[in-house]
């Protein structure tokens, strides 16, 4: 069946459909990241040591945004303050409470906007339970306790990259877009559709966050190889919520960091 005014555009056994290919592809990235993960922190013991074996980034990067689309749909993030597309990552940021520098303020940073996403896909569980958005079909439950669950892992991911080079793992969320964006915006979603447009602006704003990172403030090769196995995940996100919407996710013909964010940002 489809839906009427208010709620989602598709069918859902469309979504079922579409959050287990989801499934299927975030279990795919995993090896991919973990491997990703124990890369960089071997490479950097080895830094750490006084062993400098990093190669040359540029080829890295060209190879790892094969297949990196662009993100479709508005972007209500770019509200809180645009950051600049060409960050080079290497200004210091504060992370719970620690001074960062380098690719372990993107991660970071990373880690913090994946806690977000976590936390804001909780509150939206949250108020369908207690009827808040009117009738909620199970399929969009199932598809944000997916994501929700997906974004834990990524976080994870972020947060194993600051453990193993001896910093804390950021536990809280980026204020700065939590503060100015999240809050007040959460604030107006009374239906599915409303949720549906909130969480496709957040996913927005992580894939061009990721895609800045692996273009311009990631130096690492294996740091941006995490990011480019997370970008996609995050990218099929935001088109299963523009399908939800009836907005069918036609990609741009160039990738774009339009309101990605940076190490500026606040972290608590």
């Amino acid at each position: 069946m489809r839906f009427r005014k208010n709620t989602m555009a598709i069918s859902e056994a469309e979504l079922v459909v579409m959050t287990n290919d989801l499934q299927d592809a975030h279990h795919e990235t995993l090896p991919q990241m973990q491997e990703a993960v124990s890369e960089w922190a071997e490479v950097n013991g080895m830094l750490r040591g006084g062993i400098d074996k990093l190669g040359a980034t540029a080829t890295s990067r060209r190879t790892f945004l094969l297949g990196v689309g662009a993100a479709a749909g508005g972007l209500a993030i770019a509200a809180c303050g645009k950051s600049s597309k060409k960050s080079s990552g290497a200004a210091a940021a504060s992370g719970g409470n620690q001074s960062l520098s380098g690719d372990l303020a993107v991660a970071a940073l990373a880690a913090s906007l994946e806690n977000l996403a976590v936390q804001t896909y909780q509150a939206g569980v949250d108020a369908a339970t207690k009827g808040a958005l009117g009738a909620v079909p199970p399929a969009v439950a199932t598809f944000a306790t997916t994501a929700q669950s997906q974004h834990k892992d990524h976080a994870a991911a972020w947060n194993a990259i600051l453990t193993k080079a001896g910093k804390k793992a950021i536990t809280g969320v980026d204020l700065t877009v939590k503060d100015a964006v999240v809050t007040p915006g959460f604030a107006q979603v009374k239906d599915v559709v409303g949720l549906a447009k909130f969480a496709l602006g957040l996913e927005n704003v992580a894939a061009a966050t990721y895609l800045n990172g692996i273009q311009h403030a990631i130096k690492d090769k294996g740091a941006i190889q995490v990011a480019a196995s997370i970008q996609p995940v995050e990218m099929q996100h935001a088109a299963i919520l523009n399908f939800v919407l009836g907005q069918y996710p036609i990609p741009d013909s160039f990738a774009k960091t339009d309101g990605a964010r940076g190490p500026s940002d606040k972290i608590g």
